[in-house]
C-alpha cells in the first residue's frame, strides 16, 4: 500500500471516500483491511450533484446536503439564462495538457456549454481517460477556436507558447490574442468548486469576449457566493 494511504489507515477512518479508476488498488487494500471504502467516479456534472447526494446521504447530512445542491443548481440555471445576452458563443479549445495536446473532459465540456461557450472537441469529452482525448495541433487549427484556456494540471499555463506553436496564428484566438488560463484546482477536479469558482472563470472569460465582439465594456457577473 502506498505510503500516503497507510498514514490514512492510522487515522482508523469509519468510511474512506475515493475517486476514480486510477485509485482502484488503494481502495482493494483498504477494503481487504476491513475499512469501508466508496468510491466514486462522477466525470459530469450531474455526477458531481449526484455525489454531494450521496455523501450526504451517507453522513447523515441530507438536509445540508439538500441546501447545497439547491445553491448550486440556482448558480447553474442563472449562467445558462445569461449565455441569451451573448451576441454569438465562442468556440473554446479548452487545454488540459499540452504534451499531448488533450482536450477537455466531461464536466469541464458541460461547464464551457453552461457558460456560454461551444468546446470545439465535445465529441470527445465522453471519453474519461486523457488518453481518448489527445488531439493534434492541425485538428485544433481545423476547427477554428475564438478562445483558448489552458488549465495545465501540476504546472503553470504558458500561453506565450501556445501562440507561438505552428500554425496556431490561423486561429482567431491567437489572432485576437485571446488565450486563457484557469487554475487547474478550481477546475479539473470534479467537486463543487468546480460548479462555483471554475464556473465563474469561465464566465468571465467568455462574457469577457462577448463583450469585446460587441465594443462594449464587460460586466463581470459572478454568482452569489456558496455558503
Amino acid at each position: 500500500m502506498q505510503g500516503f494511504a497507510l498514514k490514512r489507515l492510522a487515522l482508523k477512518p469509519d468510511l474512506v471516500l475515493t475517486f476514480s479508476d486510477l485509485q482502484a488498488d488503494i481502495a482493494a487494500d483498504l477494503i481487504r483491511r476491513g475499512l469501508d471504502v466508496h468510491a466514486f467516479n462522477q466525470r459530469s456534472v450531474a455526477g458531481i450533484l449526484d455525489m454531494i447526494r450521496t455523501i450526504g446521504a451517507m453522513v447523515g447530512a441530507s438536509e445540508r446536503a439538500f441546501r447545497l445542491l439547491s445553491i448550486l443548481e440556482t448558480r447553474l440555471a442563472d449562467s445558462r439564462s445569461r449565455t441569451e445576452q451573448l451576441p454569438k458563443r465562442p468556440r473554446v479549445f479548452f487545454e488540459e495538457w499540452d504534451d499531448p495536446l488533450i482536450s477537455a473532459i466531461g464536466w469541464v465540456s458541460e461547464l464551457i456549454d453552461i457558460a456560454g461557450g461551444v468546446d470545439i472537441f465535445a465529441d470527445r469529452a465522453n471519453q474519461a481517460a486523457a488518453k481518448d482525448r489527445v488531439v493534434t495541433m492541425e485538428e485544433v487549427v481545423t476547427r477554428e477556436p475564438e478562445l483558448i484556456i489552458g488549465s495545465w494540471c501540476g504546472k503553470k499555463f504558458r500561453p506565450e507558447r501556445v501562440m507561438a506553436r505552428a500554425g496556431f496564428d490561423r486561429t482567431p484566438a491567437v489572432q485576437r490574442q485571446d488565450v486563457y488560463e484557469i487554475k487547474s484546482s478550481l477546475i479539473l477536479q470534479p467537486v463543487p468548486a468546480a460548479l462555483t469558482d471554475g464556473l465563474d472563470e469561465l464566465r468571465s472569460i467568455i462574457q469577457g469576449w462577448g463583450c469585446a465582439m460587441a465594443g462594449l465594456r464587460p460586466k463581470i457577473a459572478r454568482s452569489a457566493p456558496v455558503g
